[in-house]
């Protein structure tokens, strides 16, 4: 079992985490934290006519939380909030209720399919794009709210 949560792909994303650190100067950044194990994740933006053109990310997670980062960072350039949302909603369904895998662009996520067996892992897996669609937030000036089903608990 700890074999299918940890799998090798998992561990290679971890290892290979595209776009660490911080932005020198960022259009708005977000910082968002597991409560249960005190994973934390703070994410810089540069948006473009809606899109993600810059971003960085200082992930201090678990290796699911870090896995999911490293996916996110891998694919961010180019998605706008709507992309963003939709990504982290399906990630989200696809841990809590059985939902299909992630599409488009963040389909990698559905590497993470075994986390949805593991409820105290879903909040550190889900930060990174909890913590990223609230950066692309702010950054548009967007106050319209698509509701979470995920939460940073």
């Amino acid at each position: 079992m700890i074999d299918d949560l940890y799998s090798a792909r998992i561990l290679t994303l971890v290892a290979n985490m595209p776009r660490a650190g911080r932005l020198a100067a960022p259009d708005a950044s977000a910082d968002r934290t597991a409560k249960l194990c005190g994973s934390r994740i703070i994410v810089d933006v540069v948006v473009e006519d809606g899109k993600v053109a810059d971003f960085a990310q200082e992930v201090t997670a678990c290796a699911l939380g870090q896995a999911s980062a490293a996916v996110l960072g891998a694919h961010v350039i180019g998605a706008d909030l709507a992309e963003l949302e939709l990504a982290r909603d399906a990630l989200a369904a696809m841990l809590k209720t059985n939902g299909p895998h992630p599409a488009g662009r963040f389909a990698e996520l559905a590497v993470l399919e075994p986390v949805k067996d593991y409820p105290a892992r879903h909040a550190s897996t889900l930060l990174a794009f909890e913590a990223a669609v609230e950066a692309v937030r702010k950054a548009t000036g967007s106050t319209q709210t698509r509701t979470s089903s995920a939460g940073a608990a």
